[in-house]
């Protein structure tokens, strides 16, 4: 191929590739901002824990609003736990009521709570998700976690209390 018999300019194909580039390279600087933005937030990578931070937050909202059947739902990952109450023999519905309800792990009945971090333990589908909440309570503020499992999406307490952040 000489110069005498190149190939036309094609403004359009020169813009679209030159477009293409940019968009591929903003593409990227977005991803990588996602990326660190929900890791240095506290809501893991691609901010992959919010959905047990949210579903944490439905449980304290039920425990907020006293509705216990609800809370006992969530935190067991069954809504039809009715159906089936002597599945739950080891921690009944009337046991979970009394712990939530005046004793650990919240001191008494919850005004309000706020979901801070999460934290995830192990790898993304046997581990789990540690999320740390601040319960107000009628006795002043308190830090609880809950663990959330991902295999079966229950509720839970981790092996131990503490999250740095």
């Amino acid at each position: 191929m000489t110069l005498l018999n190149a190939p036309a300019y094609d403004e359009r194909k020169e813009k679209l590739k030159k477009f293409s580039l940019i968009g591929g390279a903003v593409l990227i600087v977005v991803l990588v901002l996602i990326t660190l933005a929900g890791y240095a937030l506290g809501h893991g990578w691609f901010f992959s824990n919010l959905p047990a931070e949210h579903k944490v937050s439905t449980f304290f909202a039920a425990l907020q609003a006293k509705d216990y059947d609800k809370a006992f739902a969530i935190y067991n990952n069954d809504p039809d736990w009715k159906q089936h109450p002597d599945q739950y023999k080891d921690y009944p519905e009337s046991r979970f009521q009394d712990d939530w309800a005046t004793q650990d792990p919240i001191d008494g009945p919850l005004l309000g709570y706020h979901v801070d971090i999460s934290k995830t333990d192990g790898d993304s589908k046997t581990g789990g998700i540690i999320v740390a909440v601040t319960a107000d309570t009628v006795k002043g503020k308190k830090r609880v976690f809950m663990y959330y499992l991902r295999s079966s999406g229950k509720l839970s307490w981790p092996a131990f209390h503490e999250l740095q952040y």
